[in-house]
Parts: C-alpha cells; structure tokens; sequence
C-alpha cells in the first residue's frame, strides 16, 4: 500500500505510529547530508557527490526496513569505516546494513581489531 506524503498509518517501523510526511523526511535528509559532507570530502574526495548520494539511498534503505528515518550514530561510524573511501565498498556495506546490520557491526568491528582506534 502506498501512502502519500502528509498520510498517517503507513509505517511499520518498530515505534509503531504513522509514516513520517516525506516532505519532513526530505528537510531531515538534507540537514543529515550537510552533516555528513565533511566526512565524506575527507574520505571520498572529488567523488563525496556520489557517496552522499549513495549515503541518501541507504537511508532510503534503512527506514524502508526499519522504519526509523535514519539510522542510529554507530551505524553510520560502521558504513564509513568498512567503506574506507571506496564508492564500491560504501555501496556494499550499505546494503549489507539495511539486509541485517549486524553483519555490518561485525565487518567494522574486524577492522577495528586490525587498526586500533577506528
């Protein structure tokens, strides 16, 4: 069932309640993306276009599965950990993420055990 934007009852996220107006949910992905351009500059270079692009999809992703707009802080850490500057790598961890993010956890916790204080 689709529901259109301003529409309660649509979400099945694990809060319950209705789906959030995506025209809220747009201003919170812009505000998000701001936030997050600096450390994909730092890490993407002249491609953080794209992995800001690829960060908004995966958000997409997340609340589409979880119902939550974005996901939590540590998930986030985890995604640009495990994609270590690579638009392949982010796209793959991403979607690793919204399949179950525990298996992200794990691939970011590995690297961790390699380089102490990622």
């Amino acid at each position: 069932m689709m529901v259109r934007d301003g529409a309660a009852g649509g979400g099945t996220g694990a809060r319950g309640g209705g789906r959030v107006p995506l025209s809220t949910m747009g201003l919170g992905m812009a505000v998000r993306r701001e936030a997050a351009r600096r450390r994909a500059e730092a890490d993407f270079g002249p491609m953080s276009g794209p992995a800001l692009d690829l960060v908004e999809l995966f958000e997409l992703g997340w609340h589409r599965c979880y119902g939550d707009l974005a996901p939590p802080s540590d998930v986030m850490d985890d995604l640009w950990l495990v994609a270590d500057g690579d638009l392949g790598r982010l796209a793959s961890a991403a979607r690793l993420a919204v399949t179950d993010w525990r298996d992200l956890r794990v691939a970011a916790d590995r690297l961790r055990e390699v380089v102490p204080g990622a």
